[in-house]
Formats: C-alpha cells, sequence, structure tokens
C-alpha cells in the first residue's frame, strides 16, 4: 500500500446554502463503516442510527457494499444509505494500495455531496480511510476502535498507517478504559469511552429447558471456539444430555468441524451458522459462554445477560470483566485457561439453582447499559466535534 497522503486545506467544501445554514437538531452526521453484514459494529452502528432519526437528526451511513445490498439489522427509512460498491480484496487481511486508493476517492466525493458536520468511523482500517477522505474537507472525524487494538495485530504497513492518520482525527472512542489506554496521551486529551448498549429484539419467545450451551460469533481465532470445543469436551460424557451450538460463519469453519470430530463430538455440537434474524440464539440457549482470547466489548455476552441467560466467560480483554462481577451475575475463569472453563461450565450444567441465580442477576446487572444512557454518551461526543470544542 502506498503512502497515505493529507491533502491541503484547499479543498474545502462549499459553503451552505442559506437554507441548509438551518441545521437539523443534531447536526448532519455520516457513519462509515464496511458494511451492513451480521456483526457488532453493524449491530451498533444500524442502532446509533435508526436513533439519530428518529430525534429528527440528519443521519446518512456510508458502507463500501454494492448498492442493493440488504441490510442485516432493521434501518429506519428515514436513515439515508450511501454504498459505495468498493468490494473487499479477495484476501480481507490484505487490502491493495488501489482499493485504499479507491474507497478514499470514493468517501471523498460521498463526502462532498453529503456535507456532513461530522463523521463518525467504525474500525481501524474504515478510520484511515475516512480521516484521509475527510482531509482538508473542514469535517471533523471521530474514529470508534470497537476491538482490543493490543491484541488485535495488523500488518506493519497498517499500523504505520494509524500512526499516521489518527493525530489528525477529531476525537477518539473505545469501548472500554483498557483500549482507551493504549493510545498515546495527545489521543486520549479527546476521548470518549463508551459501551456497547444491549438491544434485544421486540419479539422474542424463550424456548428454554433443552439443555443448550449456546456461543456466538465469527468462526474465526479471536473468539476461541477451538478452546471451547476443548474444554466441552472434558465435560460432555458426564452431561450426556447437553449439547453446545456455536452461532457464526467464518475462514475457520471446516478446521473447527474438523477439531469437533475429532474430539468425538459429531453427535453434540451444532454450527448451524448465521441466524436467520439477529439474536434468534437467546431464545433456544439455557447457558451462554464467551471463549474470546481477546475481545473489544463482547456484546453478545451483555445481550445473553440481559435475555436473562446464566453466563461464563474468560476474563479476556477487555470487556467481560466491565460486564461480568464473577459469582454474582456470571462465571469469569482465567483466559485462555480451558481446565478452568471446563469446570465452570460443569458447575453450571450441574447446578440448576446456581443457574437460575446467575441469570435473575444478570439481567438485573445488564439494564445498566441500556440505549438511552449510551445514546446520550454518542451526542455528547457527536455535538463536540460539531461545536469544534
Amino acid at each position: 500500500m502506498g503512502e497515505l497522503t493529507v491533502e491541503p486545506e484547499t479543498d474545502t467544501l462549499p459553503g451552505r446554502s442559506e437554507q441548509e445554514a438551518e441545521l437539523p437538531p443534531y447536526g448532519k452526521v455520516v457513519f462509515v463503516l464496511p458494511g451492513l453484514i451480521a456483526g457488532g459494529s453493524e449491530r451498533i452502528v444500524s442502532g446509533l442510527a435508526n436513533h439519530w432519526a428518529s430525534i429528527g437528526g440528519d443521519v446518512s451511513i456510508v458502507t463500501f457494499e454494492p448498492p442493493g445490498t440488504e441490510p442485516y439489522y432493521p434501518i429506519d427509512k428515514r436513515v439515508k444509505l450511501v454504498q459505495l460498491d468498493v468490494r473487499a480484496a479477495p484476501k480481507p487481511r490484505v487490502i491493495s494500495a488501489w482499493q485504499v486508493a479507491r474507497r478514499i476517492r470514493a468517501l471523498r466525493s460521498a463526502l462532498k455531496q453529503i456535507r456532513p458536520d461530522v463523521v463518525v468511523s467504525f474500525l481501524t482500517k474504515i478510520n484511515v480511510v475516512s480521516i484521509t477522505a475527510a482531509a482538508g474537507l473542514g469535517i471533523p472525524v471521530i474514529v470508534s476502535e470497537r476491538n482490543n487494538p493490543e491484541a488485535q495485530r495488523f500488518n506493519a504497513v497498517w499500523d504505520w498507517a494509524r500512526t499516521k492518520a489518527y493525530p489528525h482525527a477529531f476525537g477518539l472512542v473505545t469501548m472500554t478504559e483498557g483500549a482507551r489506554r493504549f493510545f498515546p496521551l495527545y489521543m486520549r486529551k479527546r476521548s470518549w469511552v463508551i459501551p456497547n448498549p444491549v438491544r434485544l429484539p421486540g419479539e422474542w419467545s424463550p424456548q428454554r429447558g433443552n439443555n443448550n450451551l449456546i456461543a456466538v460469533g465469527r468462526l474465526v481465532d479471536q473468539k476461541g471456539f477451538d478452546l471451547l470445543l476443548e474444554a466441552f469436551s472434558k465435560v460432555a460424557r458426564s452431561f450426556p444430555d447437553w449439547t453446545l451450538t456455536i452461532w457464526g460463519e467464518g475462514p475457520l469453519r471446516s478446521e473447527l468441524e474438523a477439531r469437533r470430530d475429532e474430539l468425538g463430538l459429531g453427535e453434540r455440537v451444532r454450527m448451524p451458522g448465521v441466524t436467520e434474524r439477529p439474536t434468534i440464539w437467546i431464545e433456544t440457549a439455557d447457558i451462554f459462554v464467551l471463549s474470546s482470547r481477546y475481545e473489544g466489548w463482547g456484546i453478545v455476552l451483555l445481550e445473553a445477560m440481559a435475555a436473562g441467560l446464566p453466563v461464563v466467560s474468560f476474563n479476556c480483554e477487555w470487556g467481560p470483566s466491565d460486564m461480568v462481577t464473577d459469582g454474582v451475575d456470571g462465571l469469569l475463569v482465567p483466559p485462555l485457561d480451558v481446565d478452568a472453563l471446563a469446570d465452570a461450565l460443569a458447575k453450571l450444567m450441574g447446578d440448576k439453582t446456581l443457574r437460575v441465580r446467575l441469570a435473575q442477576s444478570a439481567a438485573r446487572s445488564a439494564a445498566k447499559f441500556a440505549p438511552d444512557r449510551i445514546n446520550e454518551l454518542w451526542r455528547e461526543a457527536v455535538q463536540t466535534a460539531i461545536d469544534g470544542n
């Protein structure tokens, strides 16, 4: 990838007309992310954009998907969806200089047409693209890191690009204080820690009581499903009536299926792919488990708690300890400790009274992450950028 350049301040947007000067409530906001597939960031952006539209804001979501791609999560009809048709590279971890340049040009053109008061960008590579695309346009850019920036490593070029681009951002949003501390002091001077809100579907019907362990996430190394399979294999014989379902899709499917079969769990572990509708997995779960090696937050863990499920999680960095108090509203085990995870699963599977107690406490604890509170934090950050403070 070639060097990223910041254009001079000569390419500013033309002044607003008298009619356009009458800004809508909360300003004109553009959210930018790769696409609106099933995923944590996509769910958060969809919810934020819908909220902005509901309070009378002028809001657009810009993605790099082909036009006509249907969002996985519901989008308010008042939200403008701009799909730039700059597809991902065949190898997601390696994006060519040509593709990056195309994305920058396409986004810059869209920003000139939309003329927003602020851009809010999600995910590291898109953050770099957004900062570069907005350079010289007089538009403040808030970048949002959605993972553990210390554990989620990129190649040297992207690490360099982030170092060069981020100083030009107006501000930074992380989901945890631990993630915020990763960044240098000059970026933390204007930063916000905003956890993910918990949103459950409006209508869902619990179908509990089938002894079903549930895990949810992309089938990638970060989510640690290989560790979960190992842990479940250690206790499966002692609990023959329990099964494990891993919801999600990703590049490690064949590897995980092979490991499942090697462990003799072919009849005990289901991997049905992506749910047909968001969070349908909460209907059939009896215990939720998060086996991630690292997280930016772990929204599915919070959703499980809000749905009144007993939860078990690796105490990975970052997120789980912000949500779960061990032994009070869930069980936390040391990161990557397969034996400890197996013991915690056995403890819950074998004790219905404990499951009920933890589930009731989990639902109460999740209430502090209600959308209204989190939306207010986002409004404060965006308004700060619009005001130029």
